[in-house]
């Protein structure tokens, strides 16, 4: 049962928050985090499905009337040229047509006659659909792995820079292992949410590549304020033990993060329900997996990363932190 939080001789906490206990229950985040981690990798092996912006190959995109059978479409066209087809129907925003978009996968893309065979035959399985070339473009590969690699680049260089300043800020509180145990948990905000973007058949995409980056400033933000909320603690009661000092840190944050990452959550729900509605599956593929981040990325805030921190320091042998200097800032 979670108690309040009492005042101490040397300073006093909030008397309205009760103190939840997670590090009493480290083991059991420690499972969840490592099962949650081991589904995400083992979901390679289902299938990842690669957008043709990494993969090369050519875009056909038509106008049409009527009704098209996507799935038929693919099939007769796979036999056709040979290789893979994802066909995606589309609105107009000039006409009342509908428009058909075809990606072929291939390394060096579709010659001139085979695009006007692909042509032919939509025009022959739908004679009354008023099919109409609109546009084709070939996608280079190469183009798209400088863009991946620069991506992952970038990811990399963040992590490093939040392990710095992670270790210069809380430097008080052994800031290297706070950086590091921040890192890991953003690791594991990010590993599971793309287990949830190949378990859900999305595509490796620009959209993915937005979520990674936009989770790599997120996911991480709860955790420092908790790391913050310590350092503040600190002063207050010199000499609790660890456990006792990070559960308190980490209730008085509790309120403030679940309102931040409900909010957050709710606005993507918004998002995916419209999608849903509307049939965009290009906003989809952004808006799940970024509900997977913030769900994932505040427990992992909250109770796997402040828990991962208090087992690392007693393994140094640190049960208690000790009191700032008087004229250090808080």
């Amino acid at each position: 049962m979670p108690k309040q939080v009492q005042g101490g001789k040397t300073g006093s906490f909030d008397p309205d928050v009760k103190v939840r206990h997670f590090c009493s229950k480290s083991k059991l985040f420690f499972i969840l985090s490592a099962a949650l981690i081991l589904i995400s990798i083992l979901s390679t092996f289902t299938g990842v499905d690669i957008a043709l912006e990494f993969k090369g190959g050519t875009i056909i995109t038509y106008s049409y009337v009527g009704d098209i059978d996507e799935n038929t479409v693919e099939q007769e066209l796979s036999d056709l040229v040979g290789a893979s087809v994802n066909a995606q129907v589309g609105d107009s925003l000039n006409s009342d047509a509908k428009t058909l978009s075809l990606s072929f996968s291939s390394d060096e893309g579709l010659t001139v006659e085979r695009q006007t065979e692909v042509t032919d035959k939509m025009q022959e399985l739908y004679p009354d659909a008023s099919i109409e070339l609109l546009d084709a473009n070939d996608v280079d590969a190469r183009s798209g792995s400088e863009f991946f690699s620069k991506c992952i680049v970038a990811a990399i260089f963040a992590a490093l820079i939040l392990i710095v300043y992670i270790a210069l800020r809380f430097k008080q509180i052994s800031g290297w292992t706070a950086g590091v145990c921040a890192i890991i948990g953003l690791l594991s905000t990010l590993i599971v949410t793309y287990g949830s973007v190949v378990l859900c058949r999305f595509e490796i995409d620009s959209n993915f590549m937005a979520v990674i980056l936009t989770l790599l400033g997120y996911a991480v933000n709860d955790t420092i304020i908790i790391y913050d909320r310590i350092r503040e603690n600190q002063t207050l009661a010199p000499g609790m033990p660890i456990e006792d000092l990070v559960d308190i840190s980490s209730s008085q944050s509790l309120r403030r993060t679940l309102r931040t990452s409900i909010t957050t959550f709710c606005s993507m729900l918004v998002v995916t329900i419209v999608a849903l509605v509307m049939g965009l599956d290009s906003i989809l593929s952004f808006s799940v997996p970024m509900m997977v981040g913030i769900v994932v990325g505040t427990y992992n805030s909250i109770c796997f990363v402040p828990s991962l921190w208090v087992w690392w320091q007693k393994k140094r042998g640190i049960t208690a932190l000790k009191p700032l200097p008087k004229k250090a800032k808080v």
